[in-house]
């Protein structure tokens, strides 16, 4: 009788979290202080998952319900993640967080850097022990910067909006070893210190896209409601393209 209710429990959780997006499959897997991890999955068939999604600031991996089915349309499969630090987007609650919260182990943007690492394992272990692209929003952009340079299981960073959110350190001294393909873009009102930001990285490693619509931050730049879009899409679907 306890694994009948412990499997319709399964079941009606599965379900709620498919209610909320029906295009993925919603999974779940620890970061190492024992904090569950949501996750959608676009996986493809046959298609090893390649590119990992971090949403910004307040949000969950909501944020990627468009972009996800995009990326897709390139012949990439995909995993967008609720990190600890973050709320709700469209329609999308963040359950990484409220996990966390209840163990008392939301600990800010630089905590959430655990989550993106144990995404990054998860993708690795995965696909056969290749290298993924990272992609970050806001704050995990800032977080997926520092991790492209120093985790040689990522092959290319994209970064929207990345800027010095992360306390107690200097971002710009941490990411002066990048070696990867990165990709950097943000609203025009970001550029300057976006540009402040990666002035150590060596020119050869840096994609940076400059639009010429005012734009808006994070990678919502992306979505179709956003002016502009297109061109910011364009950008970073050649730099998918190339680094796949």
């Amino acid at each position: 009788m306890r694994y009948s209710t412990l499997f319709f429990t399964f079941i009606t959780l599965y379900s709620v979290f498919s209610q909320e997006n029906k295009d993925a499959r919603t999974i779940t897997f620890y970061a190492k202080d024992s904090v569950l991890i949501t996750a959608d999955t676009y996986f493809l068939n046959d298609i090893e998952p390649t590119v990992l999604l971090c949403h910004q600031a307040g949000f969950s991996r909501g944020e990627y319900l468009e972009t996800a089915k995009k990326i897709n349309i390139l012949g990439l499969s995909c995993m967008a993640i609720d990190q600890r630090s973050g709320k709700a987007v469209n329609g999308v609650i963040n359950r990484t967080a409220k996990n966390a919260d209840s163990k008392l182990m939301n600990v800010g943007y630089a905590g959430a850097k655990q989550d993106l690492e144990a995404a990054i394992d998860y993708l690795y272990e995965l696909n056969g022990s290749q290298p993924i692209i990272l992609v970050g929003s806001s704050y995990s952009a800032a977080l997926a910067l520092w991790l492209g340079s120093e985790n040689k299981k990522i092959k290319a960073v994209a970064a929207f909006s990345p800027g010095e959110y992360l306390k107690n350190m200097s971002l710009a001294d941490a990411i002066k070893q990048i070696k990867v393909p990165t990709f950097i873009t943000s609203s025009q009102r970001e550029i300057e210190p976006v540009e402040k930001l990666i002035r150590y990285v060596k020119p050869k490693y840096i994609t940076h896209f400059k639009p010429d619509v005012e734009g808006i931050h994070g990678s919502r730049v992306i979505w179709d409601s956003t002016e502009g879009h297109e061109a910011y899409w364009n950008a970073f679907k050649e730099f998918l393209l190339k680094n796949k």
